[in-house]
């Protein structure tokens, strides 16, 4: 994810630009620029580093102008370097556009652009967009109709705005990420999110999907992307304090980025696998190795492959790996990591190099250290998780996994499902305060639900600080259960799945123990033997996790908060972990 700021108005650009810049820095630091329309023709200063050493570097606020736009990037295609940092331009650079998001098809967009002899200067997938508007604008469209044919033709997700040369204008765009429009007197913003406009305006417009916006001084114009029809929007008022800017309106990091996960799966979900894909098919054995939160997503590959695919593979903790695993060169390490740092990682991963194995890196970070020793890298293009406790790369990763394994099916119902998920937020911090003062809360479930019980399992005790295990549900009877007594919760797992009725003998179990049962389902029979009830939606039972995992998220940082505990920032606990 990457931040976007751009403003139109009488005022000097430069000097907005990079005070907002510098509020959207949380959502990519590794490079930044600034686009300014001068009397003079666009002005672009860019270079990798953060925003402060790139504005003071380039002198940022001594461009004069009142129209431009700004960005910092989280690299997704090409490596964090001058180059590819935003703004890109066209060949003529009149045209200069900053973009959020992935598209997908890129490649095949460029070769078509290149045989007419446009010449790209950068890796990424975002400078096509530049040279595609260019092209159209050479066939007699005007900027506003080039842009809306341009934007037709991407696949993928998108936030755009772009500068064309002398016209006092910002085209902005959107599709599945976002991009708001702030309104100004005289003047008019663009923004990835409120929080880098609050000091100008507190009136906003959040582009819809499929939508664009002209924006001028004097006005603000809305338009379909399908058909170019105006459209009417109400603005809404906002009213928030500089520490709920930070955090987009929510009271913690963790909180936004359990939301933010409706918009970013849809990066992840567009993440190009072909080559991994490829690796992955000709592999005799598949060992897939990671930690934490990290390890659940590979447990997720291998009850996939084995459930669907008919195909067995490990999944071992990494730091465990050097001395059970047993790799040669006709094995496949698939490593897991957010940071690609994880020190554990790391070392699995040296050892299984050096009995000759193939590497395939899934992390969110290019340029991490993991990508340097993979021979194949997948990027999760979740954007920057400011939280120490991992939510939506974690969803990231079920995302990258289950494309990994089934390339060929649609997957474009998991916002949705996402989305349907973050609905249950009143019902769960209800029941975040019936269990805020127990010691000991345990999670069941079966197949596919096992690994996402593990997942909720580590959320809770990791920043609530309550005791918390996760097991098979018919793990129960061989001890677990001598410890399930009067009142102790117990959160089933118990989708309509072919384990439904198993996991309906051990509710049963935990209430003729006394245990207090909390259950996900969508099934009325689960539902009459449980103390409470979350409800799931009707999904394709490979598609429950998905439905899963963010009411546990949601349970496990109202349960943190009840307790007066910063979920955040967890005793003893860091974000990237680079020690073995």
């Amino acid at each position: 994810m990457c931040g976007i700021i751009g403003y139109v108005g009488g005022r000097k650009a430069s000097e907005i630009l990079y005070k907002g810049i510098r509020t959207l820095e949380y959502r990519g630091y590794d490079s930044v620029g600034m686009a300014i329309d001068t009397q003079k023709g666009i002005e672009v200063r860019k270079d990798k580093g953060s925003v402060d050493e790139v504005a003071a570097a380039m002198q940022f606020t001594s461009m004069d102008g009142s129209v431009g736009v700004s960005h910092s990037r989280w690299a997704t295609h090409g490596v964090p370097c001058k180059e590819n940092a935003h703004p890109h331009t066209d060949c003529t650079g009149k045209i200069a556009i900053v973009h959020n998001g992935v598209i997908e098809n890129y490649q095949e967009l460029g070769e078509a652009l290149a045989k007419k002899g446009h010449k790209f200067s950068s890796e990424t997938d975002s400078e096509i967009f530049a040279h595609m508007v260019e092209d159209e604008k050479k066939q007699g469209k005007d900027t506003f109709h080039a842009f809306l044919a341009s934007l037709n033709k991407l696949k993928g997700s998108f936030a755009i705005a772009l500068l064309a040369e002398g016209e006092r204008r910002i085209y902005a765009a959107r599709k599945n990420s976002p991009l708001v429009i702030g309104l100004g007197k005289g003047e008019n913003f663009a923004a990835s999110d409120m929080t880098a406009m609050l000091e100008h305006t507190k009136d906003f417009v959040p582009l819809g999907e499929m939508e664009c916006a002209v924006l001028e001084p004097g006005g603000v114009k809305f338009y379909s992307l399908l058909d170019g029809k105006e459209l009417k929007k109400t603005p809404m008022h906002v009213d928030w304090s500089p520490e709920m800017a930070e955090k987009g309106g929510y009271a913690h990091f963790m909180l936004k980025e359990i939301y933010d996960q409706k918009h970013f799966v849809y990066e992840s979900l567009a993440t190009d696998v072909s080559a991994a894909n490829a690796l992955i098919s000709k592999s005799r054995d598949i060992h897939i190795t990671a930690c934490g939160t990290s390890y659940h997503a590979a447990l997720m590959f291998k009850y996939l492959s084995s459930k669907y695919l008919g195909k067995t593979c490990d999944a071992v903790i990494a730091s465990e790996y050097p001395f059970i695993a047993s790799p040669d060169k006709d094995t496949l390490v698939i490593a897991i990591s957010q940071s690609g740092e994880t020190a554990d990682t790391m070392k699995a991963l040296e050892f299984a190099k050096e009995k000759g194995a193939k590497i395939l890196a899934l992390t969110n970070v290019v340029g991490s250290s993991i990508t340097r020793v993979a021979d194949e890298v997948v990027y999760l293009n979740s954007g920057p998780e400011v939280s120490v406790a991992a939510t939506k790369t974690f969803t990231s990763q079920l995302a990258v996994v289950y494309k990994l394994l089934f390339p060929g099916n649609d997957f474009s119902e998991i916002p949705k499902i996402i989305a349907d998920s973050l609905q249950k937020e009143v019902e769960i911090k209800k029941i975040a305060e019936m269990i805020k003062g127990k010691q000991d809360v345990f999670f069941i479930g079966r197949g596919l639900s096992v690994p996402i019980a593990m997942e909720g399992a580590l959320k809770l005790k990791e920043i609530s600080y309550i005791h918390a295990e996760a097991y098979p549900g018919g793990e129960l009877k061989h001890g677990p259960l001598s410890l399930i007594t009067e009142g102790v919760p117990v959160i089933a797992l118990a989708p309509s799945d072919d384990s439904v009725y198993k996991m309906l003998g051990n509710i049963r179990e935990v209430r003729a123990r006394g245990g207090f049962v909390i259950s996900l389902n969508n099934s009325s029979e689960i539902e009459k033997e449980s103390n409470v009830s979350i409800k799931l939606s009707s999904v394709d039972p490979m598609l429950h996790p998905f439905a899963m995992v963010v009411p546990l998220q949601l349970l496990a940082y109202y349960v943190s908060v009840a307790r007066g505990i910063n979920p955040d920032r967890p005793r003893n606990l860091a974000k990237s972990v680079t020690v073995e």
